[in-house]
């Protein structure tokens, strides 16, 4: 199993030393490990503490391009866009299509949402409810949540699914596969059992594996994604980023 290319990374743009690299060693230590592709994900935009800035993305282009022309990765500018809202808004603009190569999204603790209500609802009812006594409300509003804002947008990829936000996978992940949208097993955490998984795969789920880096050192470092692929036989053929580079629909 080859890696081709690692789609969640952040850089120092995810604020406040959240991300401790610059683009340029991210596509360094890709080179290094034979990589031929990376997207650069910095957090969205409402994150209170982490998000990229708006202002910055010049600059995070400008870095891009160096990068780029330096190592010889072929480097995609993306963001990891929260979800913030029950009815499935996430933190992107219409305007900000003009510069996404990809677009990823997860649910994601401390952003600002639209309403008191969601904030209430989507983050602190997450932040401190049990993972374990899960309430059928509770899911079904994170759920319903997902599925909307699958609905709404044009995501690649959903990120380490399940963490911090417990929904109902199956119905996640069938809606995903029907937008095109990628399920991401996460090089860091799996927040799924294994069933699940294999259930994703016989009903013809994609995924792609990621390292959800945060520093340089960490980019392409998949190894507990791609041990449970190996542990549980998933279909390499519906994992778009192994033996092969996936393609991304054009955002603009």
């Amino acid at each position: 199993m080859i890696l081709f290319g690692d789609y969640h990374t952040h850089t120092k743009y995810s604020r406040h030393n959240h991300g401790k690299g610059t683009i340029l060693q991210n596509a360094s230590v890709a080179l290094n490990k034979g990589l031929k592709q990376i997207a650069i994900t910095d957090h969205g935009f409402n994150h209170m503490f982490y998000g990229v800035r708006r202002r910055d993305i010049p600059s995070v282009k400008e870095d891009i391009l160096n990068a780029k022309e330096v190592t010889g990765v072929d480097i995609l500018l993306g963001v990891e866009a929260n979800l913030i809202s029950n009815d499935g808004q996430i933190d992107i603009l219409e305007q900000d299509f003009e510069f996404l190569d990809i677009l990823l999204m997860g649910h994601h603790r401390m952003v600002k949402t639209p309403t008191m209500k969601d904030f209430n609802q989507l983050i602190i009812a997450n932040m401190f409810g049990s993972p374990y006594k899960l309430s059928k409300d509770r899911l079904n509003r994170n759920t319903t949540a997902f599925l909307k804002a699958l609905d709404k947008f044009p995501i690649d990829v959903i990120t380490h699914l399940n963490y911090g936000c417990p929904t109902d996978t199956l119905a996640v992940a069938r809606l995903a596969k029907e937008k095109g949208t990628l399920i991401e097993l996460n090089g860091k955490r799996i927040n799924f059992t294994d069933q699940e998984l294999e259930i994703m795969a016989e009903e013809g789920v994609k995924f792609i594996v990621n390292s959800d880096a945060h520093s340089p050192e960490r980019v392409g470092e998949c190894n507990n994604a791609l041990n449970t692929i190996f542990r549980l036989g998933l279909p390499l053929s519906q994992i778009v980023n192994i033996d092969k580079l996936p393609k991304f629909s054009p955002k603009r």
